[in-house]
C-alpha cells in the first residue's frame, strides 16, 4: 500500500445553488458559502465536472479521479474495482430544502444504461433535522394505475394520490429506483446513492424561476421507469445500540450502518471496500496508524480500503458508516 494512502481523506465540499435551497448548510453544518440558496453539498461525488477534490494530507488538490486511476483497488477495495474501475460508486450529500423539491423519481440500471449511458438511482436519506410540521413525499397512498396516475398529473392533482410521511430527526428512508418521492419544506438531511444524476421531474408545484420560467418536466420517459405497485412502510426501521454497528440498509449498490457512539471503538475493515463516515451529531474522532481527523456534525470522510485497522472515538457522536 502506498504511504500516501494510510489516513481517513477528507474532500472540499461541492455547493449547489437550488430554487428550494436555503441556510442550513451554512448556519448548522458550517459550510463556507455566500451562496443565498445553497441546496446540497456534495461530500464525495465522481459525477462528470463536479468531481471531488482532496483538502487534506498529502493528497490535498488531487481529485478523486486522480485517487482511483492511481491507487486502484487500494482505495476502493478489489470487488469494487473490477465491478466500476475507474468510476467511484457512491454519490454522498448533505440537502437542505427550504422549500419543496420537485416530485421525482429515478430509472433503473438497465434503462438509465439504455437511455444516458449512466447507472440508475438507488438511494436512502437520513434525517439530520427538520421544522415542526416537515414531511415527505414516498410513493403513493392507494393503489395506483398508470392510467389513474396520468389523469391526476394531468389535472395537477398530483399531491392527492401521493404518501406525505412526517418526519424528525434519525428517520431515515431507502427509495428505490422507480419508487417517486420527494423532500418537503423543512427538511434536512443526509443522502447516500449510486453514482448517477439522473432525475425524471413529474411535478414542480407550478414554480417559476426568476425569469419566468418553470423547470422542465420528464414526463415521456417517467411514465415507463415509474414503480406504481403500493407499498405500505417505506422507512428503515434500524436498532440504536449504543456503541455498536447497526444495519440500516443492505441493498446490492451499498450498505449503510448507524453508529452512536461515546467511548473508543477497534474497527477492522473486512468488507474489501473503502469506508464513508458521515457524521450526524456531535464530534468523532477516527485514528489510524499514521493520523488522527476528527470529523463534525456534516462532515464526512473517506477510509481507504487498504486501511485495515482503526479506531474510532467520541464522547458523544453519531455516525453514518457505508459501503459497497
Amino acid at each position: 500500500m502506498s504511504n500516501m494512502l494510510k489516513y481517513p481523506i477528507k474532500f472540499e465540499p461541492i455547493l449547489k445553488e437550488k430554487i428550494w435551497g436555503g441556510q442550513k448548510l451554512h448556519t448548522l453544518l458550517k459550510k463556507k458559502s455566500a451562496l443565498p440558496n445553497i441546496g446540497e453539498s456534495w461530500e464525495i461525488s465522481d459525477v462528470d465536472h463536479d468531481i471531488s477534490i482532496v483538502n487534506n494530507g498529502d493528497l490535498k488538490g488531487k481529485t478523486l479521479k486522480e485517487l482511483l486511476e492511481i491507487y486502484k483497488a487500494d482505495l476502493i477495495g478489489h470487488k469494487n474495482y473490477e465491478a466500476f474501475g475507474n468510476t467511484f460508486p457512491l454519490l454522498i450529500k448533505f440537502i437542505d430544502a427550504k422549500e419543496d423539491l420537485s416530485i421525482q423519481l429515478h430509472p433503473n440500471d438497465a434503462l438509465a444504461s439504455k437511455r444516458h449511458n449512466s447507472f440508475g438511482k438507488t438511494e436512502m436519506w437520513y434525517v439530520l433535522q427538520a421544522e415542526d410540521d416537515a414531511k415527505l413525499i414516498v410513493g403513493f397512498n392507494q393503489e395506483m394505475t398508470p392510467e389513474k396516475y396520468v389523469k391526476h398529473r394531468e389535472a395537477k392533482t398530483l399531491p392527492e394520490i401521493l404518501n406525505f410521511d412526517k418526519v424528525e430527526e434519525g428517520d431515515s428512508y431507502f427509495i428505490e429506483v422507480g419508487q417517486i418521492h420527494a423532500i418537503g419544506a423543512g427538511v434536512m438531511l443526509a443522502e447516500i446513492q449510486q453514482t448517477s444524476d439522473v432525475t425524471y421531474r413529474i411535478y414542480d408545484w407550478d414554480r417559476v424561476d426568476s425569469n419566468g420560467n418553470h423547470r422542465e418536466l420528464h414526463n415521456d420517459l417517467a411514465i415507463d421507469a415509474i414503480n406504481f405497485k403500493s407499498q405500505e412502510d417505506f422507512k428503515v426501521n434500524y436498532a440504536k445500540a449504543k456503541n455498536k454497528v447497526n444495519k440500516m440498509v443492505d441493498c446490492p449498490y451499498f450498505i449503510c450502518n448507524y453508529i452512536e457512539i461515546s467511548e473508543t471503538i477497534d474497527k477492522e475493515n473486512k468488507v474489501d471496500s473503502f469506508i464513508i463516515y458521515m457524521c450526524v451529531s456531535g464530534e468523532v474522532e477516527i485514528v489510524t496508524a499514521h493520523d488522527t481527523v476528527k470529523i463534525k456534525k456534516g462532515e464526512t470522510v473517506l477510509l481507504p480500503a487498504a486501511i485495515k485497522t482503526y479506531q474510532i472515538s467520541s464522547k458523544k457522536g453519531r455516525l453514518l458508516e457505508v459501503y459497497v
